[in-house]
């Protein structure tokens, strides 16, 4: 149908995470966009946080500043963009867009999303390269990353030893690495991931 507004219903946002709440239509001749919003409504109270107008883009919610977007020089394309997911940005989001047609009449349409802002625990951790058993020349430089996903911030330990043994803490960062590697460097590695 003309200018009709898509997206979804229904939403999980990981917390700390980023996520787009989508809203896009078809661009027609003779219909231009006057205004564009995105409103949240929490609590039975209903709030605007965006507003695109022939002034520009406008936050009106504080605790949306620096955190919340839509692309520009995208016709079509209305989705919002929310950074940094707090738990209170759960709710319900109503994107709106207005036209002007050619005959100056106004065509108004509307499209909610619900959004609901979950705590994800670490997952269990990769280590890249995956290789088990690797095995490379004295003297060369070599890395071991861990990734996890969940809600950042994660935090990486890396151990050499055995897990449930005795093992030597060697760094708290994502990544293991040796400049000039050494005989005495052979063993087992492992690493933990931790959520908050």
């Amino acid at each position: 149908a003309l200018l009709d507004l898509s997206g979804v219903h229904w939403l999980n946002g990981t917390w700390m995470g980023s996520t787009t709440l989508p809203c896009t239509y078809t661009p027609s001749e003779g219909f231009t966009e006057q205004t564009l919003s995105w409103s949240l409504e929490r609590d039975s109270r209903t709030s605007t946080i965006f507003r695109r107008d022939e002034t520009g883009d406008h936050i009106l919610l504080s605790q949306f500043r620096g955190r919340v977007s839509v692309p520009k020089h995208s016709p079509g394309n209305a989705s919002l963009l929310i950074e940094s997911l707090e738990i209170p940005d759960s709710g319900h989001y109503t994107c709106q867009v207005v036209w002007k047609s050619g005959d100056n009449s106004l065509i108004t349409k509307e499209m909610s999303t619900t959004v609901k802002v979950v705590k994800v625990a670490a997952s269990k951790p990769r280590v890249l390269p995956g290789a088990p058993g690797l095995a490379l020349p004295p003297g060369s430089r070599a890395s071991l990353a861990c990734v996890a996903s969940g809600s950042p911030p994660i935090r990486y330990r890396w151990f050499r030893g055995a897990p449930g043994r005795t093992a030597l803490l060697l760094s708290s960062r994502a990544e293991l690495r040796w400049d000039s590697l050494q005989p005495s460097d052979a063993g087992t590695y492992f690493c933990e991931a931790q959520g908050r």
